[in-house]
């Protein structure tokens, strides 16, 4: 997966369309946010990534560094978030994912602390 490839999954989800991201995904795959359950399924994480959305005002990813190994992307970020107060919080993010042969992704996880999103 090249650079490029690396900067659509970012934009597909900066673009706060779920079902951008979705396009992106096997129909089997899953996603792990933080310490939530893992979500199983395009629907579902479709649908969980839809519910997260509807807690923020909107978010932008900035690619640090990445690294790839075999099938497996690894991406530091920094994220702003944009609050429903209308204020943007920051916060660091690693993001790891499996792309499939054919270029959809199968497995992805997403570490950050969304502690100074929701701080009153």
């Amino acid at each position: 997966m090249s650079g490029n490839a690396v900067l659509r999954v970012f934009r597909s989800v900066d673009s706060f369309d779920p079902d951008e991201f979705g396009r992106l995904l096997a129909e089997d795959a899953t996603l792990v946010f933080g310490n939530a359950e893992p979500l199983v399924g395009r629907e579902a994480i479709v649908a969980g990534i839809r519910e997260f959305y509807s807690t923020i005002g909107g978010l932008r990813h900035r690619v640090v560094r990445t690294w790839q190994v075999d099938a497996d992307i690894i991406a530091e970020t920094e994220v702003t978030y944009q609050r429903l107060d209308g204020k943007d919080a920051s916060a660091v993010a690693v993001s790891i994912w499996r792309t499939r042969d054919d270029g959809l992704i199968s497995d992805y996880r997403i570490f950050v602390d969304l502690a100074p999103i929701y701080a009153v």
